[in-house]
């Protein structure tokens, strides 16, 4: 029966299920670490500093659940990759007695993290978008290319709320606002399973609110910030992305690890949201519960704790769902019934992928047709004949895939400050311009820690990067022919030697235009200033940026700061007395190009704050989120306020907002309210204004932020033209977790700021909620809707 295709995945994984002994229950919750062999071969097992060997030969027999980063563990060219997981899935499904291949999983963090793929901008950008539909079109393409080559999985997208941003990890966030973070990552999700791909929602749930903004630290959280600010990026994504796989957070929660958090894993997620695939551990996520969270005495314990929670699938190598797991059930630390409810999950996921039928076959779409060739060929290949090498027969990298990453780097790039010094028309431009500073001439620059150069490339930094990466020198002299370009890095990123600012100050002196390219270099636990495990103590310029900077200021020319980065920094008096600075976050291959658009005009700047830039570098944690008490007050000598807010973005042009309209000023708690406002391009130049609604609450039962994000729409308006933006409000939106712990609508005022930004409200809308307080739950609605009605030209 399970492999008939004419019964349903849930069926056909219950009668596999009712076939299969202990040993082959357990052999489907577990991964292996592979490194995908550059000669075509089978994959074999990666062997991670932190654990033990695993010898493929001992686990086959028996199944295996997944594979582990088959293409993001080396540097293999992408046909080739795909050939040696073909050999392997064979290897698998027949060394076990029910046939059954793996599932294959890869980071997508930023594109597919494999040598030769196409490097997207960080979530951080495609935060800056405000454009959910262009999100999701990116991930469909970084879907197909996963889906190509034989991959089943990706863990992606992260769904943390920023809640510090001295956290290395903030680069992999979609920004501070849970409404932003939940529609860009939703349309993230949508793109991703269109293209067969399983997404996976992570990290469940908090690991971004740790103290300190230290990596894998404790969480100290309330339940109403958990259940408001940390928790709807994760519903709205499992309500309306359809997502099949959630990862549980490292960190605990009040002294509850995430991974043994019954409550949250099976009570929240699959009891009241319904959620219904798989949700997998993070690597190594289940040994930390003995070995770092101290709740477990042994694997066998911690194995049983993660199984009972509702942890199905251990990453990234088996360890504690391997032998301990079976002591556990022999030992009656958990009952067999639970390691049935996880096996069923999984089984159903490789129904629902094909793994199951009869007619299986492992030879990915790109090498269907010539599979068989392209074996023979890396064969003949491996025996020193003159054979056709299939290496470079499979583009990840296409030129379709780059004009993508160029669409979302150029909406991304946030224009923060300009004194009408920008755009530098590339006809007109300064003849001789000093680019300056650090990542100047640095093609990785523009890359996060989980691209795969990044990632994965420095560790062999003998092979060439696998894709083209344009320095911020070469797109600058690429747009701006006319121009003499200088260049010196006056510093590295993160050192504190200042031999080279004499050298760099004189190139400005002798320049008509000074552009600084400063930020962030991208790495892994210590090995960068932005990244998992590189933390910062404070939001301050890495090394000896700042006082560069500000050197360069004291040149005389006119200086535009640009940044590629992975969090915001303060800037000092570089906010005001620079000409002009542009925030981008690790843009990605095609992010120089995109800057360059941008500085000359070519591109107008869209891009909005996803993440609050701060005005002093110690003032953290800070988000515009802050309850009344968190903003600036006469009581401290320490002021929060940011440099540039939340939402902030310049254009070139010019906008007018007028003509709001309100139908009603009251409405009861299950209604809604309806507005109108009209936006007029009063420029010269098309651009491109974001409405973003706010909601306060100026007198509720329980403490709430001064304003939080509850929708927006992005308009492009050429000069003159104006488009009247219709929104209806349901009073749902205005829910918040309340003393007894449910989410309730409560009567009362409440203000609808129509805004350019968080410090930038343009019409407010003051209205009431009527009747009695309303109780709510997973099923109200979150989402406002917007029409727009453009206008013809006057």
């Amino acid at each position: 029966m399970w492999r008939d295709k004419g019964r349903t995945p849930q069926e056909r994984a219950d009668a596999l299920l009712a076939e299969m002994t202990l040993e082959e229950k357990t052999a489907q919750l577990v991964g292996v670490w592979v490194g995908t062999s550059d000669e075509g071969a089978e994959v074999a097992p990666h062997q991670h500093d932190m654990e033990d060997p695993v010898q493929l030969g001992d686990l086959l027999p028996y199944g295996l659940g997944q594979l582990t980063r088959p293409f993001g563990t080396a540097p293999v060219d992408a046909a080739l990759g795909a050939l040696a997981l073909l050999r392997a899935q064979r290897r698998i499904a027949g060394a076990n007695r029910l046939g059954i291949p793996a599932l294959a999983h890869e980071e997508c963090l930023a594109g597919f993290a494999t040598w030769g793929a196409t490097a997207y901008p960080i979530p951080l950008s495609w935060g800056a978008t405000f454009d959910p539909a262009l999100i999701q079109d990116m991930a469909a393409a970084i879907g197909r290319d996963l889906r190509a080559v034989g991959v089943h999985q990706g863990l992606a997208p992260v769904l943390d709320v920023v809640r510090d941003a001295r956290w290395g990890r903030v680069e992999e966030t979609i920004g501070e606002d849970p409404y932003l973070v939940g529609t860009i990552g939703t349309s993230y999700v949508r793109g991703l399973e269109s293209a067969g791909i399983i997404a996976t929602l992570k990290h469940f749930a908090g690991y971004s609110a740790s103290r300190a903004g230290r990596n894998l630290a404790p969480v100290a959280m309330g339940p109403r910030e958990r259940a408001d600010v940390i928790l709807p990026p994760f519903e709205m994504a499992v309500r309306e992305s359809g997502v099949r796989s959630v990862m549980h957070a490292y960190t605990d929660t009040d002294g509850i690890p995430s991974a043994a958090d019954e409550r949250l894993l099976t009570g929240l997620l699959r009891e009241t949201w319904g959620f219904d695939g798989t949700l997998v551990a993070d690597y190594f996520g289940i040994a930390f519960l003995k070995t770092l969270h101290g709740v477990a005495g042994s694997l066998d314990e911690a194995a049983a704790r993660a199984l009972t929670a509702g942890v199905d699938v251990e990453l990234p190598t088996v360890k504690a769902f391997g032998e301990p797991l079976r002591r556990a059930v022999r030992d009656g630390l958990v009952p067999e019934t639970l390691v049935d409810r996880a096996v069923r999950r999984v089984l159903t996921q490789k129904a629902q992928l094909g793994l199951l039928d009869a007619d299986w076959d492992p030879v990915p779409p790109a090498l269907a047709g010539r599979a068989a060739e392209a074996e023979a060929d890396a064969d003949r290949a491996d025996a020193s004949t003159d054979a056709a090498d299939p290496r470079g027969t499979v583009d990840l990298d296409t030129r379709a895939n780059r004009a993508l990453a160029r669409r979302v780097a150029e909406r991304a790039v946030v224009l923060l400050h300009n004194d009408g010094t920008l755009p530098l028309a590339a006809d007109a431009a300064p003849a001789r311009i000093a680019l300056i500073g650090p990542n100047a001439d640095v093609p990785t620059a523009v890359l996060g820690c989980y691209s795969f150069p990044v990632h994965v490339g420095t560790q062999h930094p003998h092979k060439p990067l696998g894709i083209e990466l344009p320095t911020v020198r070469e797109a600058l002299a690429a747009e701006f022919t006319g121009s003499e370009i200088v260049s010196a890095p006056g510093t590295s990123v993160d050192g504190c030697d200042t031999d080279g600012f004499a050298a760099a100050a004189e190139l400005a002196r002798g320049a008509d235009l000074v552009i600084a390219a400063l930020g962030d270099r991208a790495g892994l636990f210590g090995r960068g200033t932005s990244g998992e495990g590189c933390d910062a103590g404070s939001l301050a310029l890495p090394g000896a940026q700042q006082e560069l900077l500000d050197t360069l200021l004291d040149t005389g020319p006119p200086v535009v700061v640009t940044l590629l980065a992975g969090r915001p920094y303060a800037l000092g008096g570089a906010a005001t007395r620079a000409a002009a600075v542009v925030q981008t976050f690790f843009p990605g291959e095609e992010g120089t190009r995109a800057l360059a658009s941008v500085l000359s005009g070519r591109v107008a700047p869209s891009g909005r704050l996803p993440i609050s830039v701060p005005k002093l570098p110690d003032a953290q944690p800070a988000t515009y989120l802050a309850a009344r008490l968190g903003h600036t007050s006469d009581v401290s000598s320490v002021d929060p306020a940011p440099a540039f807010g939340f939402g902030h973005g310049l254009t070139y042009t010019t906008f007018t907002w007028s003509e709001l309209d309100v139908a009603a000023e009251e409405a009861n708690t299950d209604g809604e309210f309806a507005l109108a406002c009209t936006v007029r391009n009063t420029g010269t130049r098309t651009g491109t204004e974001i409405v973003q609604l706010y909601l306060h609450d100026p007198v509720a039962s329980v403490v709430q932020p001064e304003q939080r994000l509850i929708g927006y729409v992005r308009l492009e308006l050429a000069p003159g033209a104006a488009a009247r933006v219709r929104v209806t409000v349901p009073a749902d939106l205005a829910s918040f977790t309340g003393r007894d712990g449910r989410r309730v609508v409560e009567p009362g005022e409440l203000h609808l700021r129509l805004s350019a930004s968080s410090t930038d409200p343009r019409l407010t809308a003051r209205l009431r909620l009527t009747g009695e307080a309303r109780t709510v739950d997973h099923r109200r609605r979150l989402h406002p809707e917007f029409r727009v009605e453009h206008q013809s030209l006057p």
